[in-house]
């Protein structure tokens, strides 16, 4: 049985076009139609500031260069200096990067900037950690679509920061056939054959199910994979045998930092884990300034 015991990634960088207009919103959310207020009560046009963001915690980073973004949409000549990269883990007191120009925009950004870095980077973490805990089996841990409406790009990325893979995008990058579209089509076999006759010879297609019954039927036709879904460890177990690696297995269904290594000892391929970006806790980070005035 492998033992994956380097857990590192190689991490491709995010487009910054995937990530600039969810930004510059978030910025508008929080400016209003009046501005920073307190800041710009308090804080002269002429005042410095140099800041440090901080890990409160031990964790995965991921979002380092969104939040460099954040900063620098209210004024692009503040210096920002990363001192760690996304896919890097930290411990708790680590200065992640240093931001440095008038003190005004920095103020102002600071909640746009560390409410992104921190909520992507415990979703990395939280993948990470669940990663780590299958390491001995071959299984990988997936993401689903349960992601925060207009955040999937960047939740998606999060969990690849944490060693994980992504499952499809949106509706449009595969099949998967669910138990409602089957109970439309009146069965499991025909909704497979009239998906088959829809689409591409690229477009892949996934039938979910959640009995042993059904599994033998949808075997039975032309399929990808097949999503094991609510199965008790036993039966999933028995599923994986019978499939045989015919075709990919994923296993689906409230699967938690508590189940995961039980649910991947199966012998599944895939663990689908909507938990990692609806529930995973944000990192906790801090921006601490030093005024030059």
């Amino acid at each position: 049985m492998p033992n994956r015991t380097d857990l590192s990634i190689e991490l491709a960088p995010l487009f910054s076009s995937l990530y600039e207009e969810i930004v510059r919103r978030a910025l508008l959310e929080d400016l209003g139609a009046r501005g920073d207020v307190t800041t710009d009560a308090i804080v002269s046009l002429d005042d410095t500031a140099t800041g440090q963001i901080i890990a409160r915690t031990r964790g995965r980073i991921a979002g380092i260069h969104i939040a460099g973004f954040a900063f620098h949409s209210l004024d692009p000549k503040l210096k920002y200096e990363m001192h760690h990269r996304d896919g890097d883990d930290v411990e708790a007191g680590d200065v992640l990067a240093v931001i440095q120009g008038a003190a005004r925009p920095v103020l102002t950004a600071e909640r746009t900037a560390l409410n992104f870095l921190a909520r992507l980077s415990g979703i990395a973490t939280a993948t990470r950690d669940i990663v780590a805990s299958i390491a001995a089996y071959p299984a990988h841990v997936v993401c689903t679509r349960k992601t925060t409406p207009g955040l999937r790009v960047l939740e998606k990325y999060a969990v690849r920061a944490g060693g994980g893979w992504n499952h499809r995008f949106g509706l449009d990058d595969a099949v998967l056939i669910k138990d409602n579209h089957i109970v439309v089509a009146g069965g499991a076999a025909e909704a497979i054959r009239r998906a088959r006759r829809h689409i591409g010879h690229l477009v892949k297609i996934e039938v979910e199910v959640d009995t042993l019954d059904q599994l033998d039927i949808v075997l039975k036709e032309k399929i990808d994979a097949v999503l094991l879904d609510n199965m008790p460890v036993e039966m999933l177990a028995e599923a994986v045998r019978i499939t045989n690696k015919r075709v990919i297995t994923e296993a689906s269904g409230g699967i938690t930092p508590k189940t995961a290594e039980a649910i991947a000892s199966t012998g599944v391929d895939l663990l689908s884990i909507g938990w990692i970006t609806h529930s995973a806790a944000a990192l906790d980070l801090s921006l601490d300034f030093a005024f030059n005035l």
